[in-house]
């Protein structure tokens, strides 16, 4: 347990001093003076806690699931089914209470948890290494970016416009604070990467190329001619994948893909508002000593039983602070556990059959909903359309208890009239048809 110590005026000054800083105030100085609080925050007075409960629940109330409506919302988050079995297991009390162990062969039950998560990623990407999981996508997308860094010393990215804008601004994050450039590559016409401006972009100082699979239109991108461009110089090769389509599109693993990583939260985790979730990191073996997060070993023990052993742990709190390359720890280790028993439910058999179901469902849906597409070529679970009414056309479905998808206007200006739409096994056809009745309705108002 913490004990609280207060800092005294002196404690103060010296820490001021250290720092070289005049005051206090002075280490608020890049906050803009129009948005500083310069009075006290008008506080009502306080509630009994029967009072504060029917307040709070008042407001969570006010919040809408995806139990309370029918979404076909995706951009990397998706209304998946999670099977009971995964709650059943995620509850027992050696998953859901431990830490990180500090004498990690003790918990062996966690350490064949991040052996078996390890195997099932780097079976579905066809790397020969992965790590036990990240916090998320978008932070395995910069780790990766990172990664390629220290190993070629390069200070260039090349990263495809279709990939997720909360990894490209992860990215960019992580860049300007190494010093790094981010150089991005605009979609063609039919919403995948333009392939003559990522040629044109990598050069000698291009330390990674990212590109998404399937991209955040939905698109399937040809990665054979992508990946050639990408490497011709020496690059490292970052690719983004959707783990639920892996059961049906080539792995990256086969395009020689150095890094695929990911968002894993399709794998056995609700929407839950946005998170928490968890990411995967898989890489050629040349990475290994170089990927961050933790790698769980097998082996066997001094009577020849099969047992795991905590392989490799990058992080600064077990390494020298310069040789570390993350700060990754417990934060995901119940969500990815999520994801393997969601794998392992499915089998290989399943992974497969629900791709299938997905491309026939969306099939269908571009087809019903009659609208011009942003990306006609391939997709297998999400697709773009272009709603020149659409703002009455979400106002309709919200009144039907119906979120439409994503208006892509708030990442892409480019398609302020495009709406990003998701199918996932749970939306039936009566679903899709509902929507498209919405659709179609608004389009004959237009036009009326």
């Amino acid at each position: 347990m913490s004990r609280y110590t207060s800092a005294t005026d002196a404690d103060r000054r010296e820490m001021l001093d250290a720092i070289g800083v005049g005051s206090v105030e002075e280490l608020f100085r890049d906050i803009p003076e129009p948005v500083r609080q310069r009075e006290p925050i008008a506080m009502p007075d306080g509630m009994a806690e029967q009072d504060v409960y029917d307040h709070l629940r008042a407001l969570a109330s006010r919040n809408r699931d995806a139990e309370q409506e029918v979404t076909f919302a995706g951009g990397g988050m998706y209304d998946h089914y999670v099977p009971a079995l995964i709650d059943s297991i995620l509850q027992r009390s050696e998953f859901l209470t431990p830490y990180t162990p500090y004498q990690p062969e003790i918990s062996q039950g966690g350490l064949q948890v991040m052996f078996e998560f390890q195997t099932a990623i780097s079976e579905l990407t066809g790397l020969p290494v992965a790590n036990a999981s990240m916090y998320e996508g978008p932070s395995s997308v910069a780790s990766a970016g990172y990664m390629a860094r220290l190993d070629n010393g390069r200070s260039k990215f090349v990263v495809s416009r279709g990939v997720h804008p909360n990894s490209r601004e992860t990215l960019a994050t992580y860049a300007h604070a190494f010093g790094s450039e981010v150089v991005e590559v605009p979609l063609d016409g039919r919403g995948a990467t333009h392939l003559g401006a990522l040629a044109a972009a990598v050069d000698d100082d291009t330390s990674a190329v990212i590109l998404q699979q399937p991209n955040f239109l939905g698109t399937v991108e040809d990665l054979g001619p992508l990946a050639e461009a990408a490497k011709r110089t020496g690059a490292v090769l970052v690719c983004a994948v959707d783990p639920l389509t892996l059961g049906i599109l080539r792995p990256p693993g086969e395009f020689g893909v150095d890094v695929a990583v990911g968002e894993g939260q399709s794998l056995g985790n609700r929407l839950d508002f946005g998170g928490p979730s968890f990411g995967f990191y898989a890489a050629t073996e040349k990475f290994l000593r170089r990927m961050p997060g933790r790698i769980a070993g097998e082996t066997v023990d001094v009577d020849g039983k099969r047992g795991f052993v905590l392989t490799l742990q990058t992080r600064e709190q077990h390494i020298r602070r310069e040789k570390a390359t993350h700060n990754i720890c417990t934060a995901q280790a119940l969500n990815a556990l999520a994801g393997v028993i969601y794998l392992s439910w499915l089998g290989k058999r399943g992974v497969v059959e629900l791709g299938e179901l997905m491309l026939r469902r969306t099939a269908y849906a571009r087809e019903a909903l009659g609208a011009e597409l942003v990306n006609p070529g391939p997709v297998v679970r999400e697709f773009a359309i272009r709603l020149p009414n659409l703002d009455e056309v979400c106002e309709r479905a919200r009144a039907e208890g119906i979120n439409p998808g994503h208006r892509l206007r708030y990442y892409y200006p480019e398609y302020e009239d495009c709406l990003l739409v998701a199918i996932t096994e749970r939306r039936t056809r009566k679903d899709i048809d509902r929507l498209a009745e919405i659709v179609q309705g608004a389009r004959e108002e237009v036009h009326a």
